[in-house]
């Protein structure tokens, strides 16, 4: 089946670079749409869809854009309207996925774009400012893919068409390839770090599947508690097992490896029962490249690779960071199962182990059993969180939620 893709950018300036790209995709047996976001100029011949009707998604015109006076006003005028319209078009079975194309404006209009399309859906972004640290995470889509369009700041070259062509073949190639999720049988979101740190995801698969579910793990390194959040809003999950949450964590102490200020509240909002554990709070995680900030310098820190490196919390950041918690959940509006391994909460804080602070430890599972109340629950068990026992009380409390109609199996 041809798929079609919204091809979109400023027209009235890279006129040229954008009819190569939807020329490239025509060559290759694909379909296009294409989208103008400018403001001031008109593309050389008419788009499918105009900057006027653009500006009019987002419940204003070009003529308010120019007035604004202000070129980020303008541009954020054209990025909600874009995105407004991007949605509409799949939702409407018109495009199979898009491919933006862009400077600084460009990418920051097409960032908006590809956060309004769902998961599984191709989104490429061509960028002068690919892989920036001026791009902060919580504006990527999950599945978002970058390209920097390299030679491509003015005019149509050799160089920058390396970039174009590869992105055209690679926005069409992800469509043509693209496998929805079936949905088949219900899926469980779970959170995880990798197997070294929490293991609870290899006692609980098979279960779970023998159970009739689906499990899809997210790996708790910022983008992943990212894409479980999205999914969780869209609806994917009959419920979640939220047990690796070193993201909220990260976010408090300003840490770049975190999930966007909405973590652990997705699944919530969206009606979806929750399981959540605090696995790996004693932790923090930063960038390998990233500068220690001064109140953590004092501390040991162990460098997990040339990406990423940890530290511990103390007792009293560990009940800061309770807190933090059960307030994103307090808004839930399907049920809340809080999980508690008094023995420990990752591999490494086990007697014996590096991590290991019982007085921490200590100060966090009392700060969880004086504020938990009502209507979110609160189970203790007396074991680690990597033991069968964590996996025993989890599973327990899943299959009330399937006899009682929580949890929806068919």
């Amino acid at each position: 089946m041809t798929k079609t893709i919204l091809v979109i950018g400023t027209y009235d300036t890279k006129d040229d670079e954008l009819s190569y790209l939807t020329g490239k995709i025509a060559a290759l047996g694909g379909q296009t749409v294409s989208m103008d976001v400018s403001v001031l100029g008109d593309p050389a011949d008419p788009t499918d869809i105009s900057k006027h009707a653009v500006a009019e998604a987002a419940g204003s015109s070009i003529q308010a854009a120019i007035e604004s006076g202000d070129e980020n006003t303008a541009m954020q005028i054209m990025a909600t309207g874009a995105a407004t319209l991007t949605a509409e078009l799949h939702a409407n079975g018109k495009i199979d996925g898009m491919i933006a194309l862009g400077g600084t404006m460009g990418t920051d209009l097409a960032l908006d774009c590809a956060q309004a399309l769902p998961i599984g859906v191709p989104k490429f972004v061509v960028s002068t400012v690919s892989f920036s640290p001026l791009i902060p995470a919580d504006r990527l889509s999950p599945d978002i893919q970058m390209i920097l369009w390299a030679g491509g700041l003015y005019g149509l070259n050799s160089v920058c068409k390396s970039s174009l062509s590869q992105a055209a073949g690679a926005v069409l190639g992800a469509a043509q390839a693209a496998e929805p999720p079936k949905r088949e049988r219900p899926v469980i979101g779970m959170t995880s770090l990798g197997s070294s740190c929490l293991r609870y995801m290899k006692l609980l698969k098979e279960p779970l599947e023998a159970r009739g579910f689906e499990v899809a793990v997210f790996h708790a390194t910022g983008m992943g508690g990212m894409a479980f959040e999205k999914l969780a809003t869209q609806g994917c999950f009959a419920a979640v097992m939220d047990f690796a949450l070193p993201e909220v964590g990260n976010l408090m102490i300003g840490s770049v490896v975190n999930s966007g200020p909405d973590r652990l509240t997705a699944a919530g909002l969206a009606g979806v029962p929750q399981m959540v554990a605090p696995g790996c709070i004693d932790l923090v995680d930063l960038a390998g490249w990233q500068e220690i900030p001064e109140r953590y310098r004092d501390r040991p820190f162990h460098a997990h690779n040339r990406l990423i490196k940890s530290s511990a919390l103390t007792g009293p950041e560990r009940r800061d960071l309770v807190q933090d918690i059960l307030a994103r959940l307090e808004p839930a509006t399907a049920p809340v199962h809080v999980v508690l391994s008094t023995q420990g909460i990752e591999e490494w804080d086990r007697p014996g182990g590096p991590a290991h602070d019982p007085d921490a430890l200590d100060e966090m599972l009392d700060e969880f059993r004086k504020t938990v109340r009502p209507p979110l629950e609160l189970t203790e068990v007396d074991c680690h969180i990597n033991d069968q026992g964590f996996a025993d009380a989890v599973l327990a409390i899943l299959d009330g939620w399937v006899a009682d109609g929580t949890v929806k199996v068919d």
